[in-house]
């Protein structure tokens, strides 16, 4: 490892000391081989080998929390006097300690051992990007391909050491036709992508969107991608449903555990054992996953809450604690979100359809309002498209509109933290000429 020290020495040493010093202490560790390749247009381009680490401390002394981070674990002891010293000027606040070690049962889907971390590998995924766009008369803007292998500990005073070993693979393409783009892409844990296929829809939406005809102003129904509902959900509900911003008033759903907040066909869940990104037996403060049911039919049922908060507001934590890596302090996040309800084909009647939306994170996360621009419009009908629509704003509330949802697709897609499928919607304002 780096500069000759072993990983669990480290966090052995990190606890140690932290024991002298504090009431409690804790360690994210993570290290791993990454592997990029960049198209330049049509072109592959350089691609680039690194190798990363890093330590995240916190520590807990009379309720004052200090955090600090360091990618070089030479300097661990400097990285814990750092949070040590952060915590003399936090605010205290209620604690009642890190959690315990649990025996983990059973496994998550996050490694892959086919996946080979080198270039060549990469080169061959954006040589299929390549391939899959010629399917259509369209310029190649640019593209990547990555491939990754990474591990992750958490350790802490009271006795918790889990590590989990994960894989990544991730591909990428943008196309023009004239004035028209298509952008997509995919990622996974497994080989399980198709570089060729993502490649060819990109190059799809760039050619089909050209020449798009107009549409009137008035009330249609809309069927939005998994990308463009990730894109709502990742900027409304998501942040509705945190905990801290519940209790600080910045949320739609606060004090409405219980009521029907979104419709009584519709269920949102959190589950850490699907098949996704964040897939994972603990989180990122060692606490162990479970399935967690946010919206049951339509019905409010729970909350999101990592530790700090729930001590805060005397809640129990939902293992709902992320991070985007070593740095900082763990948050309140998700791990896979998945929209459940029935499933069939909704796109056999006429409707809307838009693939992504510009400017959904101008989204009003605490009324849930919002207007956007689709991006890759068409008109679809008989499951298949059809006309493509120029321009068009659509705007509402996200919560009405899934009060009003039509249907869930048969088929769900990751998008980063979500496995979605795409959804229609009954009657939505769609602003056109």
């Amino acid at each position: 490892m780096h500069k000759g020290h072993d990983r669990d020495d480290v966090i052995d040493r990190i606890l140690a000391k932290g024991a002298d010093l504090c009431d409690e202490v804790e360690v994210f560790f993570t290290e791993g081989e990454s592997v990029s390749a960049e198209l330049k247009r049509s072109i592959v381009g350089e691609a680039h080998a690194a190798r990363s680490w890093g330590i995240g401390i916190r520590t807990i002394r009379d309720g004052r929390i200090g955090a600090s981070s360091t990618n070089d674990p030479s300097r661990w002891e400097d990285c814990l006097d750092a949070a040590i010293a952060g915590g003399t000027l936090a605010t205290p606040q209620e604690w009642h300690g890190l959690p315990g070690p649990v025996t983990l049962s059973g496994s998550v889907p996050v490694f892959d051992p086919n996946i080979t971390v080198a270039i060549e590998p990469a080169r061959e995924m954006l040589r299929g990007l390549l391939a899959g766009a010629a399917s259509w008369p369209v310029d190649v803007i640019g593209g990547s391909a990555g491939l990754s292998r990474s591990s992750v500990a958490i350790a802490n005073s009271a006795g918790v050491h889990y590590t989990s070993e994960r894989t990544g693979v991730g591909v990428s393409l943008e196309a023009i036709a004239g004035t028209s783009t298509g952008y997509e892409f995919d990622r996974s844990r497994f080989l399980d992508i198709d570089p060729f296929r993502v490649g060819e829809q990109a190059a799809f939406f760039a050619a089909r969107s050209a020449g798009g005809g107009d549409i009137a102003t008035g009330s249609y129904d809309v069927i939005l991608s998994p990308v463009a509902v990730a894109q709502l959900l990742g900027n409304v509900l998501v942040p509705a449903l945190s905990g801290r911003n519940v209790h600080a008033g910045r949320s739609f759903l606060a004090g409405k555990l219980g009521e029907q907040v979104l419709g009584e066909t519709i269920s949102v869940v959190d589950d850490p054992f699907a098949r996704g990104m964040g897939s994972t037996l603990f989180d990122a403060e060692g606490v162990p996953t479970r399935r967690l049911a946010f919206i049951e039919e339509g019905v409010l049922s729970s909350y999101a809450y990592d530790l700090r908060t729930a001590y805060r507001y005397s809640e129990k934590t939902t293992a709902s604690a992320v991070r985007g890596g070593a740095g900082g302090s763990p948050s309140i996040g998700i791990h896979n979100l998945l929209i459940e309800g029935p499933r069939h084909d909704i796109a056999d009647e006429r409707a809307v359809y838009a693939h992504d939306l510009v400017g959904a994170h101008t989204a009003n996360p605490v009324t849930g309002d919002f207007s956007v621009e689709l991006s890759n419009a068409f008109w679809m009908e008989g499951g298949d498209y059809a006309e493509p629509i120029r321009k068009a704003m659509l705007a509402g509330n996200v919560f009405s509109m899934f009060g009003a949802v039509d249907g869930l697709g048969r088929e769900s897609r990751v998008v980063g933290s979500m496995i979605l499928p795409p959804v229609r919607f009954k009657s939505m304002q769609v602003i056109g000429t």
